[in-house]
């Protein structure tokens, strides 16, 4: 069976009344012989009556929203638990990145301090081959001419290498950090750096040769191409770090509050059960039916998470006299057609007691009498106000005298 307060199409709060009038107007527009050419008319008319049968027996009724409450909070309870199972799982993955990152990591400075060591030792050979070389000019110097020396050589051959075999600078970012996205970003940008220093270290060289610079002492001064700037390098390892992190906050929880009319009124707390068994007061501030309440920190609990809220509906309990409309409180007060035609001063009921108003004379059903400042109090300092709905009730045994009036007023006075 569907959802009688859906087939029927009133809320969850609707009266006895409202419920009423809801079947009828919707067994009298689905009704088989009102649909003859709709197959359908005699199951959608069955099941609107099975839904009327349920929501017009108080008791029924109370049972079926029970079950209703226990099924929406195993639900939640089911939905809570994926959720923290695809946080736990997230947890894992993450603490998984975390762990290669940081294994690559210390490979990556392990490089790096092998890269730094092979920079000084290619430093300290430059050097020994700059002064080599340029004890060999001087020396050339004093030689007859068509003898040379082995400076060029000696030169050429105390030159560091791009890397360990060869190896350029895109190869070895692509050997430390594999065949990733931010691996060829980086490895374009040290080729483009690579590029720029040469292009800069040609020039270099030709201006040296027109001013007739020491050749073998610009070749010391030039940087080997190997030895990228380590924030680049530091760049990318923070890049490559950049894991998912695991959820900051678990899961919130969502609750009803059940509270009386008079809880609003004295806005005092009210407890409500967690379906982990623990029980909370949600205070009533300023609140009316539907509003709902954070309490904040009071949800799951979850390792290396930050505890969950918990949101608390507020659900206004039934009341035989009073509704709860808004920050309004509805009543209604019947009255006897004397009164409806005449006026009176009477008495009516309210959540702080009686209290006397004037029925204005030649008053009609439905009409509303307001009375100001009594009603729910609101988020802003104020309240709401008691809404007085009349009806206007026959005697409960027949009067003559009223009934000899009515058939003068319809049929005329006969002599």
């Amino acid at each position: 069976m569907r959802d009688p307060y859906s087939v029927l199409g009133v809320k969850r709060d609707a009266g006895a009344e409202e419920i009423k009038a809801a079947w009828r107007s919707r067994a009298k527009s689905v009704h088989p012989d009102q649909n003859r050419e709709d197959p359908n008319a005699n199951q959608r008319f069955a099941e609107i009556g099975r839904a009327y049968e349920v929501l017009k027996d108080p008791k029924k009724r109370n049972q079926y929203d029970q079950q209703r409450s226990k099924v929406e909070a195993m639900e939640r309870e089911q939905t809570i638990m994926q959720q923290r199972e695809s946080a736990r799982e997230a947890a894992r993955q993450a603490a998984e990145k975390a762990k290669a990152a940081k294994a690559n990591a210390e490979r990556i400075m392990a490089e790096l301090a092998k890269a730094e060591a092979e920079k000084n030792r290619t430093e300290k050979v430059a050097q020994a081959t700059a002064q080599a070389a340029a004890a060999q000019a001087k020396a050339t110097q004093t030689q007859p001419p068509g003898q040379s020396s082995g400076a060029s050589g000696a030169q050429s051959s105390g030159q560091a290498k791009a890397g360990p075999a060869g190896e350029t600078p895109e190869e070895m970012v692509s050997r430390i950090f594999g065949d990733t996205p931010e691996a060829a970003a980086a490895a374009e940008t040290l080729k483009r750096e690579n590029e720029s220093k040469a292009e800069k270290a040609e020039k270099a060289d030709k201006t040296e040769k027109a001013e007739g610079t020491d050749a073998a002492a610009a070749a010391a001064a030039k940087p080997a191409s190997i030895f990228a700037p380590v924030e680049l390098i530091s760049s990318l390892v923070r890049r490559l770090r950049g894991v998912q992190p695991a959820p900051e906050k678990a899961p919130d929880l969502h609750v009803e509050a059940i509270a009386t009319i008079d809880d609003l009124l004295a806005q005092r707390s009210v407890p409500v059960t967690l379906a982990d068994g623990r029980e909370l007061r949600v205070p009533l501030s300023g609140v009316s039916e539907g509003h709902v309440v954070q309490l904040k920190a009071q949800g799951h609990k979850l390792p290396n998470m930050a505890r969950g809220d918990v949101y608390a509906t507020i659900r206004v309990q039934k009341d035989e006299k009073f509704r709860v409309d808004g920050f309004d409180i509805r009543t209604v007060l019947p009255i006897t057609l004397e009164n409806a035609v005449l006026g009176c001063d009477t008495q009516v009921e309210t959540p702080a007691g009686p209290v006397d108003i004037t029925i204005p004379a030649w008053s009609n059903s439905d009409q509303v009498i307001s009375l100001e400042g009594q009603g729910l109090p609101d988020d802003a300092g104020g309240r709401g106000a008691v809404l007085v709905e009349l009806r206007v009730k026959l005697w409960e045994k027949p009067d003559d005298k009223v009934t000899d009036l009515m058939r003068v007023m319809r049929e005329g006075l006969f002599l």
